[in-house]
């Protein structure tokens, strides 16, 4: 297990982070390094840091599988809530990790150290969805890695490995905002059923989950306007170029709009992200 106490930089520790196959490791590193980070105990980087992973370590389980593979079942039985508490606890993961990357990825970029507050507040948060979904599979007598799950997140981060402005685009301002669309149903739908445990944990999940596109819509918005782009105009372009999916609606267009993503960015993808 990676020594807290011997991490030197916050792009060390995002990176011991992501290497580590432990997920208690992984989330307890993420939120250890952004509390240093947020006291400045840390320097943005080092010439010790280990080499940034092409993948971020994983368990043996779960078996990864192909999105089209992922049963669906109802919420109306608890195997079904299971099943989608298991799918958000595995998105969660991957959103430590993703987090994590933008920081370690691009800690060389010119950007305020802000921009890395931000994003350790993300990855802090999401360490903290993660644990919660897990608490609540374990209460019902399940746990991660119990069911497959697909690798299509981590897929989206590597196709916007070089590009900065892509990588916000396509993680914060789509895969992101797609919780802000689904999310509400989802806790209407966990009430119905009764379990309002998991319901309460979905309410966490979906006001910190605005807050996390907020960061993406300002930072996305801060590199359009240094580099003299239009910001509607060039997420259009990075969608196109680097997300290989439809944008499917209903949108939450309150949720997305109090997070700076107006319809403007998205309405005029919907037939033609998947070209």
């Amino acid at each position: 297990m990676t020594s807290r106490s011997s991490v030197t930089s916050l792009r060390g520790g995002a990176i011991d982070a992501i290497r580590t196959t432990d997920i208690d490791e992984k989330t307890t590193l993420a939120q250890e390094t952004a509390k240093r980070w947020f006291r400045r105990t840390l320097s943005l980087r080092s010439p010790l840091d280990a080499p940034l992973p092409e993948r971020p370590g994983r368990p043996d389980k779960p078996e990864l599988i192909a999105p089209t593979q992922v049963e669906k079942r109802s919420l109306h039985t608890v195997k079904g809530r299971i099943a989608l508490l298991h799918a958000i606890a595995h998105i969660e993961l991957n959103a430590v990790d993703l987090a994590l990357d933008i920081v370690a990825r691009f800690a060389t970029e010119p950007v305020p150290n802000s921009f890395f507050d931000g994003w350790m507040q993300v990855a802090f948060e999401e360490a903290k969805h993660f644990r919660m979904v897990r608490a609540r599979l374990r209460d019902l007598d399940a746990d991660y890695g119990d069911l497959p799950a697909h690798d299509g997140l981590w897929q989206a981060a590597h196709s916007t490995r070089n590009n900065l402005t892509a990588r916000l685009a396509v993680v914060p301002l789509i895969l992101e905002a797609r919780g802000l669309d689904v999310t509400p149903s989802l806790q209407a739908k966990m009430r119905e059923s009764g379990d309002l445990e998991s319901a309460a944990v979905l309410d966490v999940i979906y006001n910190d989950e605005k807050g996390h596109v907020a960061i993406g819509a300002k930072w996305f918005r801060f590199l359009c306007s240094r580099e003299k782009r239009d910001p509607a105009r060039t997420f259009h372009e990075l969608v196109r170029a680097n997300f290989r999916g439809p944008l499917k609606p209903p949108f939450n267009d309150i949720a997305r709009a109090e997070a700076g993503l107006t319809p403007s960015f998205y309405r005029s993808l919907i037939s033609t992200s998947n070209a």
